[in-house]
């Protein structure tokens, strides 16, 4: 009767210690990255990896897998339906891939919505740089040339994609979009090779790359265009497209499709996980966020490599998720064709 007794009350105590036991302990978290090795993305998520796991508990193993192609959609596409919602599994995807779910874009296989966003590292508007060998040096020659320069991209509804084509569509431009390369490593080459001329990405991007650093101290390319409503510090000298489209009057409805193109700046860079994600793993995983997103070590090494760190919550992206499925069918059609250029 005692030795049963001893056996009952061990067990009592053991239980309260098993349900303590972290969820994530001894598991491992597969972060996909929807571009290739090298991209800016993948340098934001292995630096988030080194830090993410001292603030889960149970500190899990963070292991990081390139997912390019289609501008991330491929990436998107697999996040929503083939991994399981166990939050094991988080995504870094394109903010602007939204577009071709209003496009009604057959490879899109997600609700945009309906993503559970964890946050993301930076925010920036864009620009669009050019060789500084082309004979382009301003929009207006892009504008007025027979031929416009070649720009490169990975798929429809990125920003090497969506930037130049709405150029076109709001200022008359002729700027020639090239799809299909795997990542933007690829098409900074294409650049070098001189396959194409001009590549749009964000602000935080060119500043940060060694590339480009080493572009700008030989002069080898030239910025003609960025896309916030007033111009970065960075690059005072260059227009912003809200004043290049005072400048052509280009008409009310492009201007609102600008706008909702645009607005994908403000998604940053998201790290999203499987919609059907239990809200506990959810809060775990964004309490997590947060304070990797506030570590002093992930900081220092943020400002070693010269990128940006500005978090926005999952909250604030959902709600941002939310407000840019529109049902306005005029922005919509035009979007339709935008992707179809």
């Amino acid at each position: 009767m005692k030795r049963l007794m001893l056996m009952v009350a061990a067990i009592a105590l053991a239980a309260p210690l098993q349900a303590q036991t972290p969820f994530y302990q001894g598991k491992t978290i597969r972060l996909v990255v929807g571009s290739s090795a090298g991209s800016t993305y993948d340098i934001y998520a292995r630096l988030i990896a080194q830090s993410l796991d001292k603030y889960i508990p149970g500190n899990p193993e963070i292991q990081v897998q390139n997912m390019p192609g289609g501008g991330s959609i491929i990436a998107a596409n697999f996040l929503y339906n083939l991994s399981k919602p166990d939050g094991l599994t988080i995504g870094s995807i394109n903010p602007a891939i939204y577009f071709n779910q209003l496009a009604g874009n057959k490879e899109v296989q997600f609700d945009w919505a309906k993503f559970i966003y964890l946050g993301s590292p930076d925010r920036s508007e864009d620009l669009l740089h050019i060789r500084a060998d082309a004979p382009f040096k301003s929009i207006q020659d892009v504008r007025n040339a027979v031929t416009g320069p070649r720009c490169g991209a990975t798929g429809t509804g990125t920003t090497g994609h969506y930037l130049p084509t709405l150029l076109n569509d709001a200022l008359g431009t002729k700027f020639n979009v090239i799809l299909g390369y795997p990542g933007g490593p690829e098409i900074d080459l294409a650049m070098e090779r001189n396959e194409v001329q001009c590549r749009a990405f964000t602000i935080a991007a060119w500043q940060s790359g060694r590339t480009f650093e080493g572009w700008r101290k030989r002069n080898f390319i030239n910025v003609l265009a960025q896309s916030g409503q007033k111009r970065d510090p960075r690059i005072v000298n260059v227009p912003t497209i809200f004043e290049l489209m005072d400048e052509a009057r280009t008409p009310d409805g492009t201007r609102r499709l600008a706008s909702l193109v645009l607005n994908s700046n403000s998604f940053g860079r998201p790290y999203v996980v499987h919609p059907a994600t239990p809200p506990e793993l959810v809060k775990t995983l964004r309490d997590g966020f947060v304070k990797a997103m506030n570590d002093r070590e992930l900081l220092e090494e943020a400002k070693r490599k010269n990128i940006d760190i500005e978090l926005t919550s999952g909250d604030e992206l959902a709600k941002l998720a939310r407000s840019v499925i529109v049902s306005d069918q005029d922005v919509i059609e035009r979007m339709k064709k935008l992707l179809a250029k």
